[in-house]
């Protein structure tokens, strides 16, 4: 529950009535109010509201408080923003921590404006591990090693530092993580049959980011003095672009990958540097291919 349903509650003398009049958030009032009319009145009503709204809202954080600002304004000479927008294909979920809710699988969402999100931390280990792959975890598993005789090859120590808990040499690495926000929430139903009968029984239904919706992947290459072990840009940054691309198109980005939902298209790569106009192309290649030369003759 939030302070904000009683002073709903106290505003509005009608309930459920009050719905159709004046929320729209998902988040707030109108949230708390269809999770306590699911709890004292009628549940199949309460979840149809909340549906009904839902999938008619289109999620955006307020544009006047600029909370996601980007490019970054205050980008240093040897630093380099990446942008990679793309499209849903298939369903995006992750379970919302909010302990009462009308529905049992909430997508997640920010607490105060409602809008579906990825993490920054959640980024992070996707993007490693895809860059992991890319540098030879998949052969090294499949030779029958362990993965914990897996050493990171310096590339990707420079880029994400060492894993939580490796306290010899520990160094924090060199890329920055943005949050991604959805536009759109859908639903997702499963039914469960009963073998005797052969029918369904009781409609379990999951809130999700639909196909079709868009996002963005925001990562900032921010390294400092005397990072170690440093890396020429021009070495790793072809094969981060690729681990990027294969993380989204391949190997899938849900926070539940046994679920199945994995894929996106990206459309759009940009790249962002001081004293440089944005590039950006369809292509990550191309992309590569234009920002290159920012790098020539720049120690590693």
């Amino acid at each position: 529950m939030s302070l904000e349903f009683y002073v709903y509650l106290g505003a509005q003398s009608q309930f459920p009535a009050a719905f159709e009049r004046s929320c729209t958030e998902l988040t707030g009032g109108f949230l708390d109010g269809c999770t306590v009319w699911f709890a004292q009145r009628d549940k199949n009503e309460a979840r149809k509201q909340y549906m009904n709204e839902a999938k008619r809202v289109t999620c955006a954080l307020p544009s006047d408080l600029k909370l996601d600002a980007w490019p970054p304004s205050l980008l240093q000479q040897d630093w380099l923003a990446l942008q990679v927008d793309f499209e849903l294909l298939t369903p995006w979920y992750s379970k919302d921590d909010r302990v009462f809710h009308v529905l049992d699988n909430p997508v997640r969402k920010d607490r105060v404006f409602g809008v579906p999100f990825m993490s920054a931390a959640s980024w992070k280990g996707m993007l490693r591990w895809a860059c992991r792959m890319r540098a030879g975890l998949r052969e090294h598993l499949e030779k029958g090693k362990r993965f914990e005789d897996w050493n990171d090859p310096p590339w990707i120590l420079h880029l994400f530092g060492n894993e939580k808990g490796e306290e010899r040499d520990f160094h924090q690495g060199a890329l920055v993580f943005y949050p991604t926000w959805f536009d759109r929430i859908g639903f997702e139903v499963i039914n469960p049959h009963s073998r005797e009968r052969r029918a369904g029984t009781q409609p379990i239904y999951y809130e999700v980011v639909p196909p079709g919706a868009h996002g963005t992947l925001c990562l900032l290459y921010a390294p400092w003095l005397g990072m170690r072990p440093s890396a020429d840009p021009k070495d790793f940054l072809p094969k981060l672009l690729e681990a990027i691309e294969m993380l989204l198109t391949a190997y899938g980005i849900p926070a539940e990958r046994t679920v199945g939902w994995p894929t996106a298209e990206i459309q759009k790569w940009w790249a962002f540097r001081k004293g440089q106009e944005p590039v950006s192309s369809n292509s990550k290649d191309d992309l590569w291919t234009k920002i290159k030369d920012w790098f020539q003759g720049e120690a590693p």
